[in-house]
């Protein structure tokens, strides 16, 4: 799950890490009030999910109550790189000395924690990084071993941090860590970590994190109370909720041929037998959704997921491809019948059993002499009959099966 900015904020203030003084606000009203409370000028930042915020015009300067609403009316209709601003953040204007990029990730390639940081932060930390790679310093901190103030220090002192920054930084380096740890976190990244202050009174100066960036662990949701004081505002992707609700794991696509399986990497084929079926059929019909039910589902794990993604309209037809380990293929077969009892679609659904339960599964399918479900043996076969039926059914009612489609099921049936 990523957090908004004034979420992020949360985190990091609760670890001690000073941030400006900031509020947040959804309409023009707060806001004026928020920018008289903090004081001109004042930033106001739009609150998406999404870099590069400044280049799109999601950050402006306010420097009156008129230009903070001006500013924020023009802000808050905005979607920035395809993201609808949940609302804005009124923040406190400091002035800039200096500023700093760090971050601690997970490193999926050595599995181990990725500690970055570059006395070149700003909105061209990227460009930098790729054009000096020796700016960015690394540090790795194993799985089983803890990042301590020793470790902090050399760290910020490597990185450049002027002399009198060098504790200062490493504090707040071992603080991210600690944020980090704390809350199951995935990435915390301080972007621009900035060097704040008068340039003519050095007492003045000091490290403030300007903004953050904190992305969280789904899967500890169940340690944290599901994260229910970070839900998003803004309504989510009906057909990922009710997916979310149910601990199904859904991405909504925006194709034609809803995709179910068990196992990401079956489910992530599939999308790819699919997206390839509808390039060779020259019809560039795609996958609508991924959905995964897992290892060892049951009927009703099966049900459910059927029926988040037949609810959805732009569905056409639905593979379902199951390799039957732990997840039985009769119990899948039992799940798919239970749904379509209870759901007016005439969407089509072509499914592929292979592995534990299968010759059962099968036999279950073709007993109900259910015209909406068609058999394919492969899963490239079953992708180029879903991806025919969607190209075929798309807008129109069930009509007779397309020619390509009885050939594949005769091949079934030779089986």
């Amino acid at each position: 799950m990523d957090l908004y900015e004034y979420q992020a904020r949360e985190l990091l203030e609760e670890q001690g890490i000073a941030t400006p003084r900031a509020i947040f606000a959804q309409n023009s009203h707060v806001v004026a009030a928020a920018a008289d409370d903090i004081g001109y000028p004042c930033v106001i930042k739009a609150q998406v999910k999404t870099g590069h915020r400044g280049q799109a015009g999601g950050i402006k300067l306010a420097t009156s109550r008129d230009d903070a609403i001006l500013t924020s009316e023009q802000i808050l209709p905005m979607s920035i790189h395809g993201h609808k601003c949940s609302g804005v953040l009124v923040a406190e204007a400091k002035n800039i000395l200096h500023e700093y990029y760090v971050s601690i990730s997970v490193d999926r390639t050595s599995r181990d924690f990725d500690v970055l940081a570059t006395a070149n932060g700003g909105t061209e930390v990227e460009a930098i990084a790729k054009e000096h790679p020796e700016a960015v310093k690394r540090l790795h901190i194993g799985a089983l071993e803890d990042f301590d103030m020793q470790a902090a220090t050399q760290m910020a002192q490597s990185i450049g941090f002027y002399h009198a920054d060098v504790h200062q930084a490493a504090d707040i380096l071992l603080k991210m860590w600690r944020a980090f740890k704390d809350n199951d976190a995935t990435l915390v990244e301080i972007n621009p970590l900035a060097k704040i202050g008068d340039p003519e009174d050095e007492n003045s100066k000091t490290l403030c994190a300007l903004d953050a960036k904190i992305s969280l662990d789904d899967n500890a949701a169940f340690r944290h109370d599901g994260w229910e004081r970070f839900k998003d505002p803004i309504q989510s992707d009906p057909y990922e909720q009710q997916a979310h609700e149910h601990g199904l794991h859904y991405v909504h696509l925006n194709g034609q041929v809803g995709v179910i399986g068990n196992g990401a990497g079956l489910v992530m084929s599939s999308l790819d037998a699919v997206s390839g079926a509808g390039e060779e059929q020259g019809t560039g019909i795609k996958p609508a959704n991924f959905l995964d039910i897992g290892g060892g589902a049951s009927a009703e794990v099966m049900s459910r997921s059927l029926s988040i993604v037949l609810s959805d309209p732009q569905v056409a037809s639905v593979l379902i491809n199951i390799y039957g380990g732990i997840t039985r293929c009769d119990v899948v077969a039992e799940g798919i019948l239970a749904a379509l009892q209870t759901l007016n679609s005439a969407k089509a659904i072509v499914i592929r059993f292979d592995g534990n339960g299968a010759k059962d599964g099968l036999e279950t399918i073709a007993a109900a002499q259910n015209p909406r479900l068609h058999v394919a043996p492969t899963m490239e076969e079953a992708a180029q009959l879903a991806a025919s039926l969607a190209s075929q059914l798309s807008g129109v009612s069930l009509g007779s099966l397309p020619e390509d489609a009885a050939s594949i099921e005769n091949s079934q049936e030779g089986r």
